[in-house]
């Protein structure tokens, strides 16, 4: 970086130069990449560490007092710092809503059209989607995790194995264990459901 021509960027910027502000984001991208490739937020991906590192550096370009003449180790700091933040942040949320209270999308709900089944097949439909709620409460905080990641935020199991730096295997056989569980789980449900039905 020319720290020179980015002070001068910054000032152009704090006057209302719009270009001036997509150089200054131009300098800085390969370090915010950098950055938000290097760790891990919970229920962030990169695309969202990376805006996060974008609106803190918009901030700093508001903020800085241009007679001190180091916009650039004020920016690299502050954006250190919001990602820092962000990881607390998370770390700290976690328990109270994190993925032990992982709120599943009502979408789930909407497994089959009413039109096309009869009264029987609804009732079973909605108690095995009950039980599959209730029964993902129950897996493990890890499990929950890639079952929010994957199936309900539409991300990849690879995606996944390198969010969390372990083996696409890994994830893959974690997935089959997880859905072995749950169609224990709901196929008991189905039959215990069919028989009071009967």
């Amino acid at each position: 970086m020319d720290f020179n021509n980015i002070e001068k960027l910054v000032l152009l910027c704090k006057s209302g130069d719009e270009s001036s502000k997509e150089a200054i984001a131009a300098e800085f991208t390969p370090y915010i990449i950098n950055l938000s490739k290097k760790c891990y937020v919970s229920f962030y991906d990169f695309e969202d560490i990376k805006n996060e590192c974008y609106f803190t550096l918009f901030k700093c370009i508001k903020l800085y007092d241009t007679r001190k003449h180091r916009f650039v180790a004020y920016a690299t700091n502050a954006l250190r710092n919001s990602v820092n933040l962000l990881i607390r942040n998370s770390l700290n949320k976690r328990p109270l809503d994190g993925t032990q209270t992982i709120s599943f999308d009502s979408s789930i709900d909407e497994l089959s059209v009413i039109d096309d089944m009869n009264l029987e097949d609804f009732i079973c439909n909605k108690l095995i989607v009950t039980s599959l709620h209730s029964q993902i409460k129950k897996l493990s905080l890890e499990e929950q995790e890639l079952i929010d990641y994957v199936y309900f935020k539409g991300c990849t199991f690879r995606k996944y194995a390198d969010l969390k730096n372990i083996s696409y295997y890994r994830v893959i056989g974690m997935k089959d264990r997880i859905l072995d569980k749950l169609k224990a789980s709901t196929s008991k449900k189905t039959s215990v459901s069919r028989n009071l039905l009967n």
